[in-house]
């Protein structure tokens, strides 16, 4: 049974999340999370895209596994497996999947607008 966590939930099983397609080829599951931090893990098919977007939230991702093209702010770069991404409350940021791939997202505050 897929089922979202919950806040202040301190045990989370990844077998159980809800997993939602949140735009072809991408699905995000929603992990641990409270009011003041958020873990949320996003799976991506090649050729998947998180379109262009900002929030007022404090974002670090590490990338799990596959390969991305990343912009952040005015730069764009090539990101893989092992490496962490500052997104900062505001910056405009996007990816496009060119490997098959997972990222893991922390964010600071919750995103209310994902539970």
């Amino acid at each position: 049974m897929d089922i979202k966590a919950q806040k202040d939930e301190q045990w989370v099983s990844h077998q159980n999340l809800l997993a939602e397609e949140v735009a072809p080829d991408v699905v995000r599951r929603v992990a641990a999370y409270c009011e003041d931090a958020m873990c949320v893990e996003n799976t991506f098919k090649k050729g998947g895209v998180g379109a262009m977007h900002s929030h007022p939230h404090t974002q670090i991702t590490y990338v799990a596994s596959g390969v991305f093209e990343f912009t952040i702010g005015n730069e764009t770069r090539i990101v893989r497996a092992g490496d962490t991404l500052l997104k900062q409350d505001g910056v405009e940021h996007g990816c496009t999947c060119l490997e098959d791939g997972i990222l893991v997202d922390f964010f600071t505050p919750m995103r209310k607008d994902f539970v």
